[in-house]
C-alpha cells in the first residue's frame, strides 16, 4: 500500500478543486453540479461545501446525486445494488460539473452522460475527479478538473478512503 494524499493533501486539493471549477463558473447561475454515486459524492458533497463558503450569502448552488447502476455495460456480468438519485431540477440548457472520485477506463462517466439525458440535455458537461489514471481509459474521455494525475499499473487499484464512509480520509495505492 503507497499512499498518494495524505488527509492534509486531499484537503488542500479539494479545496482547489472547488476553486477551479468556482473560477469557471463565477455566478454559478447556469451550472450545476453533480457527484456521482457511490463514492463520487463524497468528494462531491465536499467541493459542495466549500463553494457554497465561498459565495455570497444570497447564492445558491444547485447539487444532485446520480446513480448510474442501470447504465453500466457490465450490469450483467454482477449483481449490483442500486443507489438513489437525487436530482430536483432539470439540466436542460445547463452547464454541468460531474464530480466523481477516481477515473479509470471511463465507463463510469460513459454511463453517467447517458443517465444525465433522463434530467434534460445540457448545455456542456464537464468533469472533475480527484485522481486521474491517465493510461488506462476505454473511451475518450478526459477530465477538466484534477486532483492528481497518477500512472498505475492495471493490477493496482487506487481506493479512496473517506471519513464519513471509511473513518479516515487517505487516498492509496493497492499492489
Amino acid at each position: 500500500m503507497k499512499s498518494i494524499l495524505t488527509a492534509s493533501q486531499l484537503a488542500i486539493t479539494i479545496r482547489r478543486l472547488s476553486h477551479q471549477i468556482l473560477e469557471n463558473h463565477v455566478d454559478l447561475e447556469n451550472t450545476v453540479v453533480i457527484g456521482l454515486q457511490p463514492r463520487g459524492i463524497y468528494l462531491s458533497d465536499q467541493v459542495v461545501g466549500q463553494i457554497r463558503q465561498l459565495l455570497p450569502a444570497d447564492r445558491t448552488v444547485d447539487y444532485g446525486k446520480l446513480d448510474i447502476t442501470f447504465y453500466r455495460d457490465d450490469v450483467r456480468k454482477e449483481l449490483h445494488m442500486p443507489n438513489q438519485t437525487d436530482i430536483s431540477f432539470s439540466i436542460e440548457g445547463k452547464n454541468v460539473v460531474l464530480i466523481d472520485d477516481v477515473l479509470y477506463t471511463g465507463r463510469t462517466i460513459r454511463a453517467a452522460l447517458d443517465a444525465l439525458l433522463a434530467f434534460g440535455r445540457p448545455e456542456k458537461v464537464e468533469l472533475c475527479v480527484l485522481i486521474d489514471r491517465r493510461f488506462s481509459r476505454q473511451f475518450p474521455i478526459q477530465p477538466d478538473y484534477v486532483g492528481k494525475s497518477i500512472d498505475s499499473l492495471i493490477s493496482q487499484k487506487v481506493k479512496v478512503y473517506w471519513q464519513e464512509k471509511d473513518g479516515t480520509e487517505e487516498v492509496v495505492i493497492l499492489d
